[in-house]
């Protein structure tokens, strides 16, 4: 049994060498976490169940630990037209204690990341990148770096959670004594105390539900991710993992990278057209390809699927009419929400238009979609 155990020890040693891991790791476990490998973290799946923690978020509230997040100021008195040749939305028009949604192109129009941008004062921003980004999004930041303007990738300092769901406000508001109503859709308050600890607290986040994503100190994470549990046991409130994340914001076709984003797609095929400011002052990076799509037409387009035969669509399986693969769907599943067999799927544009019949390849067989409007949930204000 010693050789066995230490085999089982120099495993264990092996995986955590591998994957990262955020302040809440030791914590899962006692709320029922399954852990997978997301992107070389080791992440919750689930801790009840995936159908039960998607539903706690459409009805009541869930909460998720997003720590994996990357963090990364900028800051200097040429910040703001730094940012704007980086990005692709107009940050000009961002004012102190606003966040906006953004995109970061390769000068071929690819995409390097989807982003928030928080202006938290003159000369001073957070970025706030996808996980599995951070090292290279830094990178490519570095690399675009103009005179007067510095970095500090802090993504190891700060800890970030996810509470979202009808519930929210009526959770978090328990916890502090700012008013949480005076904090509207994508504005932010730093320096808040929640359960006595000071965090940065945004009403922004990723399942199509209202919310609060609170970004805080590495070491405060574990005290609040218990306070605001407690805080929310009799509204229904439940820990959530990545799956119902994903379901979540699947359903209400918010993109994930990786999937319906990558370096192979801009922004105006994957439907982002709203964060593009072709007219802006500031070049950006891949502002000449986006300018070329707007005025030419896309050739492909990001469209909403709804199987007709029976066959739940996934990731990668190849889209045809008429014999001829046209495209590829970028997520699929049966939703939690309407039970029905969606997917979201980057194809030809040319055949993009609601209710074209097409064909889905599902296990070697060729089964009737349709395609359908998006998005597939939208909550009721």
């Amino acid at each position: 049994m010693p050789y066995a155990f230490s085999t089982y020890l120099k495993e264990e040693f092996k995986l955590s060498e591998q994957l990262k891991r955020t302040p809440l790791y030791d914590v899962y476990s006692s709320y029922g976490g399954k852990t997978i490998d997301f992107g070389g973290w080791e992440l919750p799946v689930q801790f009840s169940s995936i159908k039960e923690e998607h539903e706690a978020v459409r009805t009541k509230a869930g909460l998720f630990d997003v720590s994996h997040m990357g963090e990364i100021f900028v800051s200097g008195p040429q910040s703001e037209n730094y940012i704007q040749g980086l990005v692709t939305n107009d940050i000009s028009k961002l004012v102190n204690g606003q966040a906006q949604y953004n995109v970061m192109c390769y000068k071929d129009g690819g995409i390097v990341d989807d982003l928030l941008v928080y202006k938290l004062e003159d000369q001073h921003y957070l970025l706030v990148v996808n996980a599995g980004n951070i090292e290279k999004d830094f990178e490519w930041m570095k690399e675009n770096l103009i005179e007067d303007v510095e970095l500090n990738n802090s993504s190891n300092d700060y800890g970030l959670l996810a509470l979202q769901g009808p519930k929210a406000q009526e959770i978090l508001q328990k916890l502090t004594t700012q008013d949480l109503a005076e904090i509207k859709f994508f504005r932010f308050k730093d320096k808040v105390e929640v359960a006595g600890k000071e965090v940065i607290v945004s009403r922004t986040g990723y399942t199509g539900e209202d919310g609060f994503e609170i970004y805080a100190s590495s070491n405060d994470l574990t005290d609040l991710w218990s306070s605001i549990l407690e805080a929310g046991k009799d509204e229904g409130l439940l820990p959530c993992g990545l799956g119902a994340r994903d379901t979540l914001r699947f359903e209400a076709c918010l993109p994930l990278y990786g999937q319906e984003l990558s370096k192979d797609i801009t922004p105006l095929e994957a439907g982002l057209g709203f964060v593009v400011k072709l007219n802006k002052e500031q070049d950006f990076n891949g502002k000449s390809v986006l300018v070329e799509q707007k005025e030419n037409g896309v050739p492909r387009k990001s469209i909403g699927i709804e199987m007709i035969d029976k066959g739940i669509p996934r990731t990668g399986y190849p889209v045809y009419k008429d014999g001829v693969q046209i495209g590829f769907v970028t997520t699929g599943t049966q939703s939690p929400t309407s039970k029905k067999n969606i997917g979201l799927a980057l194809i030809d544009a040319t055949f993009a238009e609601i209710g074209q019949e097409l064909e889905i390849e599902i296990r070697n067989k060729r089964l009737k979609a349709v395609t359908v409007a998006t998005p597939f949930y939208k909550r009721e204000k």
